[in-house]
């Protein structure tokens, strides 16, 4: 299903597609549970979970899910343009068998990186899914907004129910749907088997779930990797921010770049080699602080090599690791080791959206933190996604939107048997997207916003937009990966970078404002300094004219005016200055 993503203005389906109100009316309805004939082990991993139809999600709207809403979703997802290929006679999509795992080739070219135990996965012939794509795939995405409706409401029976047929279809192997499917169904169980262990309170937040982690962190930074050489999405913020920084570092010898949530080295070596060949010659010195979440020794490996290329190159770089501190802050000024004459700057590569919460607090104090610090430029790069709503459907809704546009845009650049696409969906993906769908509170990270809620924040924190001007190095870059349906787009000053016209990443730089007291204090003593001498010329003029016509009164004690006349004097210089009081 192939470019599913990209139609606006979808084609009118056959009369036999599956309507997408019949299928939330039997897949959701509040008092019908339809249970498969052929129970396995997965149904009695779920059916003794305890009912919680009487309660709901204390994030979540009334169970309902708008006609309206959910018809521009299915428009948008589904390509259903492509209902003319559809055989009409094609077997009906519940005949698909279910084994327990993938095809044995498959495994074999992929190794262990698809070890989901536990989870059924489909295994089908190519030309069978073409012959059935479209309406399996109308299906498949009614399952998950009746499964998601049904979880957000915490009704666990139907939830199960519901996502037992999600199983026939969600494939990891297969299209772009059934593969995005498969890692929202992932973080549906996690989120059902949170539920069952949920808190005395009623919150997921602190739920304990025997799911653990999917993946080890170097099978994380190995996605990361493969993410990075593969798609723009990585490169595209690494260049935004090396070239934003680049221009701030004009004319300057000493750079110290304070990096925000270091997990890798990527960035660097294009910056080391930009600096290296600017006009002006090399700085003198640049210096890199990682402010690190955790040790990591492979990193500190990783920046050695950097440093001793620099070197060679003619570029002294020094790096050092700092731990990220537990409360949200950033290490002490003393810490950071300023240095005299050296200008900061200050780089978030899809960090800062980690410390968004509820109450915007720990945002806050980051931002605080950072202008403290005085640095000469901020680059910001976010995923431009709505990954924070207060309501739990709404936030599913979104964020399944959002990963289908990558998902499809996977599908455009690799193969679907390329082991590097299953390691990037499974090791990077599928997390973010687990995390987003099944926890809640301070366990929820991957809070990503949209780039104008993001524009609201850092304005403001007294910052200001810097305007990018690398949008042709973006285009650039978008040849090198050589797939077509990539967008560009400049918007206030930032940079967007989205695929077939979803807005996937966005890159900012910014500069700190001063804070009105001292701004209005600096604009009074401008104004002071251009009217000072006009004043004084004008002062000294009043004072000899009114002495030289008071001069006689004074020497003439008789007629009484010695008293009054030193009153006039001050009243017209007063007089003179309009009635303001300069300090």
């Amino acid at each position: 299903m192939k470019g599913w993503l990209s139609s606006s203005s979808s084609t009118p389906l056959r009369d036999g597609t599956p309507s997408h109100g019949t299928a939330i009316r039997r897949f959701c309805a509040a008092q019908h549970v339809d249970q498969e004939q052929d129970q396995g082990e997965w149904d009695d991993a779920f059916f003794d979970i305890e009912s919680w139809s009487s309660s709901r999600d204390s994030i979540s709207p009334p169970c309902s899910w708008a006609s309206y809403e959910e018809t521009n979703f299915i428009d948008s997802v589904i390509n259903t343009s492509l209902c003319d290929e559809v055989n009409e006679d094609a077997t009906p999509v519940q005949d698909l068998p279910m084994y327990e795992v993938a095809h044995e080739s498959l495994a074999k070219e992929v190794g262990n990186s698809l070890d989901y135990s536990g989870v059924p996965l489909v295994s089908s012939g190519l030309a069978d899914m073409e012959a059935r794509g479209i309406n399996e795939g109308l299906e498949l995405v009614h399952l998950l907004l009746a499964c998601a409706e049904a979880v957000g409401c915490r009704d666990t029976r139907l939830a199960a129910s519901t996502l037992h047929r999600i199983w026939t279809f969600a494939n990891p192997c297969g299209d772009s749907l059934q593969r995005v499917s498969f890692c929202f169904a992932m973080g549906l169980k996690s989120r059902l088997s949170l539920l069952r262990n949920i808190g005395i309170n009623g919150s997921l937040t602190g739920a304990v779930t025997n799911d653990g982690p999917l993946v080890t962190r170097e099978e994380k930074m190995e996605g990361f990797r493969l993410l990075h050489q593969t798609t723009p999405y990585i490169a595209f913020g690494f260049m935004a921010a090396n070239e934003a920084i680049c221009q701030a570092a004009r004319g300057k010898d000493y750079l110290h770049i304070i990096d925000l949530g270091m997990e890798h080295t990527l960035q660097w070596p294009s910056l080391v080699r930009t600096l290296v060949s600017r006009s002006e010659g090399p700085p003198k010195l640049l210096r890199i602080t990682g402010i690190l979440s955790s040790d990591l020794p492979d990193l500190q490996s990783s920046m050695k090599a950097i440093v001793d290329e620099a070197n060679a190159l003619g570029l002294p770089v020094e790096f050092r690791a700092l731990e990220e501190a537990p409360s949200p802050s950033l290490p002490s000024i003393d810490q950071l080791e300023p240095r005299e004459g050296e200008v900061v700057f200050v780089n978030s590569i899809m960090h800062l959206h980690k410390h968004v919460r509820e109450n915007r607090g720990s945002l806050k104090a980051i931002l605080t933190a950072i202008k403290k610090l005085n640095p000469a430029l901020v680059t910001v790069v976010e995923q431009d996604a709505n990954h924070n709503g207060p309501f739990f459907l709404a936030r599913f809704l979104e964020s399944l939107h959002y990963y289908s546009a990558i998902f499809d845009s996977l599908e455009a650049s690799l193969p679907r048997g390329s082991a590097q696409r299953l390691k990037i969906e499974k090791c990077h993906f599928a997390e973010e997207i687990r995390n987003i769908v099944a926890h809640e509170g301070c366990d929820r990270i991957e809070r990503h916003e949209r780039a104008d809620q993001w524009r609201r924040q850092l304005g403001r924190a007294g910052f200001q937009v810097v305007g990018l001007k690398s949008i042709s190095q973006a285009r650039m870059l978008l040849s090198v990966y050589g797939c077509e349906g990539y967008s560009l787009a400049s918007e206030k000053g930032c940079l967007l970078l989205g695929w077939k016209g979803r807005p996937i990443m966005w890159a900012s730089a910014w500069q700190s404002l001063l804070c009105p007291t001292i701004r209005d204090k600096q604009f009074r003593n401008k104004k002071r300094s251009q009217i000072s001498p006009f004043l004084q010329s004008f002062f000294l003029y009043a004072i000899i004219f009114a002495f030289k016509i008071k001069l006689p009164d004074i020497e003439n004690p008789d007629n009484g005016l010695v008293a009054e006349e030193e009153v006039p004097i001050g009243v017209t210089l007063r007089g003179t200055t309009e009635g303001r009081s300069w300090e």
